[in-house]
């Protein structure tokens, strides 16, 4: 009887106990797929914030590099002008500011003849034109009024010519031949100082640095002992006055050649202009 009692006891725990599993699976199931929707969602949510960041950083990133592009020009023209300003100071103030003072006073008188044949440089063919047709019209007054009112050396040449064309050809020829020598001196005035700056400007960086490298041996010889740091100073120091010395003489050899073309240029139009005087004068036999 109580093996029948305790079977019976037994079978309904069992049962019991399933019923209960059977009952609790679906809750846990359930919180399961709960638990992970929100994980998804969180999932979702943080690769969004994600992107947002990262679009904001590659933003900041492109703004950061075009104000880094705006900058560089200007940080380069600073580096250049400071530079500039440092070896000059590292070069002594002595020499290189000998050397400067040839490179000021050389760009003035070459800026000053340019000036002046640019001014002197006249349209001849025009001017023997109109002096030819005053003289058949008015006569030699009215051509000595032409070139009066013309400017350069070429019209000035012509008002000499036919200043002196009463007492014959040959006055008038020997007027325009004299006076033309003048106006070539006017001409390369103070051209001979451009080319002393010229040479003297190597010569002071040349000067230079053969002081430097006799500070170099000083320097070593007080030291007793030949480190780069005593000798780097003395030879950094006669290679600058070198190298601005002849800067400044490669500037103004650049002024000088164009001035002596420009002179060249004038001279050679006042020549063909002179001869051609004379031939009008010929033809028009004025004595």
């Amino acid at each position: 009887m109580k093996r029948i009692l305790f079977t019976i006891i037994l079978i309904s725990s069992l049962s019991l106990s399933a019923q209960t599993n059977f009952l609790i699976t679906p809750i846990v199931s359930q919180q399961e797929t709960s638990n992970m929707e929100d994980g998804a969602e969180q999932m979702d949510e943080q690769q969004a914030m994600s992107s947002d960041t990262m679009q904001v950083e590659e933003e900041m990133q492109e703004s950061e590099m075009t104000e880094e592009e705006a900058e560089v020009p200007a940080a380069a023209e600073r580096s250049f002008t400071q530079e500039l300003k440092n070896r000059f100071i590292e070069g002594g103030p002595g020499f290189m500011g000998i050397v400067l003072i040839c490179l000021i006073l050389g760009l003035a008188i070459a800026i000053e003849r340019i000036i002046f044949l640019n001014l002197a440089t006249t349209n001849s063919k025009k001017l023997i034109e109109n002096v030819e047709k005053a003289i058949s019209e008015g006569g030699v007054e009215s051509a000595k009024e032409v070139c009066r009112n013309t400017r350069g050396p070429v019209a000035s040449i012509f008002y000499q010519g036919l200043d002196r064309a009463n007492e014959g050809v040959e006055s008038a020829e020997k007027a325009v031949i004299a006076y033309g020598g003048v106006q070539m001196g006017q001409l390369e005035k103070n051209v001979s100082w451009i080319s002393l700056f010229i040479a003297l400007a190597p010569m002071l960086g040349f000067m230079g640095t053969v002081i430097g490298m006799i500070q170099a041996f000083d320097k070593i010889e007080a030291a007793g002992d030949m480190q780069p740091s005593l000798v780097a100073g003395g030879i950094k120091v006669a290679l600058l006055t070198t190298v601005f010395g002849l800067i400044v003489a490669i500037i103004l050899q650049i002024f000088y050649n164009y001035i002596v073309a420009k002179i060249d240029a004038i001279v050679n139009d006042m020549e063909d202009a002179s001869i051609s005087l004379i031939d009008v004068l010929v033809e028009q036999k004025i004595k």
